[in-house]
């Protein structure tokens, strides 16, 4: 018998999304790609779901369950048909608001964390910067003592959620670096977008994600006060690491769950359309083509589910992880290309989804740490 981690509660839990997905999100999913931005009343309407906080404690505005509900909601969200929306919501739910619980204070989490389950309040996450990309130890945000609280001068890039944010969970510098501890002088920080001297200086034009929001933001002399600070001062790198451990496996996740829905819409296509006098899946390559594909997301998806198991009990394995998110980022883009393939000339039309499932799996060997840093770690941690 084949076994599986999710209860019936996660079954119920699961029909109850796909319902939401499929009449309230899917409709909507090619309006938002031409316009470039995702409707405002999503958020409001899954925090009023309770679908923002499902692994939070309930004195939060979370559900309380366990991290098995989170990968139910990461794969079925991959079923409205954009990529963009399941990275905004996961921006909101597994990298903005992670730290806050983990690190922050009774008062910062009553007033960021809870909005933010409620859907009340649009988070986003501000490591990157224009010099500064997978290299942390880099960034040049610095944040200044002023007083009571702090001056945050600098700029961050490809931002998700940034344009429509109203708060950022931002790592800036707040000491020189030391060679003797590259790793220190940066720390955490929640950025409310209202303060001034903060200004989104450019929505980003992007290949693919079109329907989310990604901005260019600077800072200049932006006051911010001192509780504003998340977790302890010069802890930053450290605190950002355990965060993108939850980043990378949440986007693994929906990595191979977007996988499937390709190979699924792949195999469907390939049933109908006819070439020679039959359907193309009569043709072995094609059949072929398709069994190894299936093969891959299969065993993708036991890395990751077994990752998820670890998380679930509160292990974080970082080596796991960071190859579930290079098998799973390059595996999404793999299917997809290849899919496209199979399309013939109609998967390189905007008839078909498939010329945006291409578009937005590509984001995933970049954002969030590139297969090369996924490599690096796992070699590093690997002894090699």
């Amino acid at each position: 018998m084949r076994t599986t981690p999710f209860t019936t509660e996660h079954d119920a839990l699961r029909a109850s999304i796909r319902r939401f997905v499929e009449d309230e999100l899917a409709p909507h999913a090619r309006e938002w790609e031409e316009d470039g931005w995702i409707a405002d009343w999503v958020w409001p309407r899954m925090g009023e779901l309770g679908l923002l906080g499902l692994s939070v404690p309930e004195e939060y505005g979370g559900q309380g369950g366990d991290y098995w509900s989170t990968v139910v909601l990461a794969e079925e969200l991959t079923r409205c048909g954009s990529g963009s929306l399941p990275m905004a919501i996961g921006v909101q739910t597994d990298m903005a608001t992670p730290p806050i619980l983990q690190f922050g204070t009774e008062q910062q989490k009553q007033d960021y964390l809870v909005p933010a389950m409620q859907g009340t309040k649009i988070a986003s996450i501000g490591i990157s910067e224009p010099d500064a990309g997978s290299d942390v130890r880099a960034i040049r945000t610095r944040a200044r003592p002023d007083g009571d609280g702090w001056v945050l001068n600098g700029s961050k890039t490809y931002i998700t959620n940034g344009v429509r944010a109203d708060f950022v969970t931002m790592v800036v510098r707040t000491a020189d670096a030391d060679p003797g501890d590259p790793w220190g002088g940066i720390s955490l920080f929640l950025i409310e977008t209202d303060l001034p001297g903060f200004e989104v200086a450019a929505k980003l034009d992007k290949v693919g994600m079109r329907a989310s929001d990604t901005a260019l933001l600077h800072l200049e002399d932006v006051p911010v006060p001192g509780d504003a600070l998340l977790g302890t001062v010069h802890e930053g790198f450290k605190q950002i690491m355990w965060q993108l451990q939850g980043e990378r496996l949440i986007g693994a996740i929906g990595g191979v769950a977007g996988a499937w829905r390709t190979w699924e819409s792949a195999l469907a296509y390939t049933r109908e359309r006819e070439a020679f006098g039959r359907p193309i899946s009569g043709f072995q390559v094609t059949r072929h083509t398709l069994v190894d594909l299936a093969t891959e997301i299969e065993a993708a998806q036991a890395l990751v589910y077994e990752a998820c198991d670890a998380w679930n009990r509160g292990e974080y394995d970082v080596e796991r992880v960071a190859m579930c998110k290079l098998v799973a980022a390059q595996l999404a883009f793999k299917v997809a290309d290849t899919s496209m393939q199979l399309h013939g000339g109609y998967g390189y039309s905007r008839e078909f989804d498939v010329e945006r499932n291409w578009r937005d799996s590509r984001l995933a060997r970049i954002g969030g740490g590139a297969d090369e840093v996924q490599r690096e770690i796992i070699s590093k941690l690997m002894g090699l």
